[in-house]
């Protein structure tokens, strides 16, 4: 059976670890979807990433119908990873319409998908914590709240690699006698089998522990934390500081602080609910934007893409709420 493309809509959410793509009718009914690898054109380049993007397209464009080998859309919502800056979103922009699958293509941060995921309206701001950290808002009108969130340079703090280095730092220094005892000296290097800080930095160094192990160490952290551990305890609160700081600045720009107004909190580590986080994060919330209403979003952020997807075309709330219950949420 085909479809009609003047009928069906793309949605991307496209990760650095995994992409999930669904092809939507107006209705809010999901045709198609198809689940592939990360998005990451800072290390193989827009042609290349698109390239990879494409193959997932054409396994949803293919199990909802479609017909021929070049997928078409009325609409393309494409929430990407690494589109941190707008110079980044229009060359996304740009390599998407090349492609020819629609001549209405809109690219956003991933981050926008999580916040929408967790909404029923455009209106609000999402706070996420993976490997990373970013906050977004936006407002039905169509204003946005961003940040560049690049890392150290953009002036981040966080994440659960950033949390992991800092763990690292101050057990690496419980040992050794240069900053304040901490669990944290006994606990990283046990989650790997070793007995001490020194063994752990050299097998790390030496890649006897492989770099992409290390994010396993946030959980020990919070682990260290929950145990009453006041260093943990100290890096835990940090991270509860930074997620304040970036709702409530994010809510100011919008013009929201003074009226109530959700604060998304999603990605795997505020999505754990860690309880001295959460509790610090409302403590911090009620003095700096007391109106702030605090959700979790725990569902797939390709369903964001989508709800953005059928904004674009005022398909009206009976489609979101038809893709909502698709997605379970």
């Amino acid at each position: 059976m085909g479809v009609n493309p003047n009928d069906v809509l793309l949605a991307v959410d496209a990760g650095n670890s995994k992409t999930d793509v669904a092809v939507l009718g107006r209705d809010g009914t999901v045709l198609g979807a198809a689940r592939g690898g990360g998005f990451q054109p800072p290390v193989v380049g827009v042609e290349t990433a698109v390239d990879s993007l494409a193959e997932i397209v054409g396994r949803a464009w293919a199990e909802a119908g479609g017909t021929g080998t070049s997928p078409a859309f009325a609409h393309v919502s494409a929430c990407l990873a690494n589109a941190d800056l707008p110079v980044e979103e229009t060359a996304l922009q740009a390599e998407l319409l090349r492609r020819g699958w629609s001549r209405s293509v809109r690219v956003h941060n991933d981050t926008f998908a999580i916040l929408r995921a967790g909404l029923d309206e455009p209106r609000g701001v999402a706070v996420v914590c993976g490997a990373g950290i970013n906050c977004v808002g936006m407002t039905p009108d169509g204003r946005t709240a961003r940040f560049p969130a690049i890392g150290k340079i953009s002036g981040d703090w966080g994440g659960g690699s950033g949390m992991a280095e800092e763990a690292l730092w101050f057990g690496a220094r419980a040992e050794d006698g240069r900053g304040e005892p901490s669990e944290l000296a006994r606990a990283l290097p046990a989650h790997f089998g070793l007995e001490t800080m020194y063994a752990l930095i050299e097998a790390l160094h030496l890649g006897l522990v492989p770099f992409e192990r290390r994010h396993e160490l946030t959980p020990v952290l919070f682990r260290v934390s929950a145990d009453g551990d006041p260093v943990a305890l100290s890096l835990v609160h940090r991270l509860a500081e930074e997620v304040v700081a970036l709702s409530a600045v994010a809510l100011g720009r919008l013009g929201l602080l003074d009226e109530e107004a959700p604060v998304m909190l999603g990605g795997s580590v505020l999505a754990a609910r860690h309880p001295q986080l959460e509790e610090k994060i409302r403590e911090l919330l009620a003095e700096r934007a007391p109106k702030a209403v605090v959700g979790f979003v725990t569902a797939p952020p390709v369903l964001g893409a989508g709800l953005l997807a059928l904004d674009e075309v005022a398909a009206g709330p009976e489609a979101s709420a038809r893709l909502r219950e698709h997605y379970g949420a």
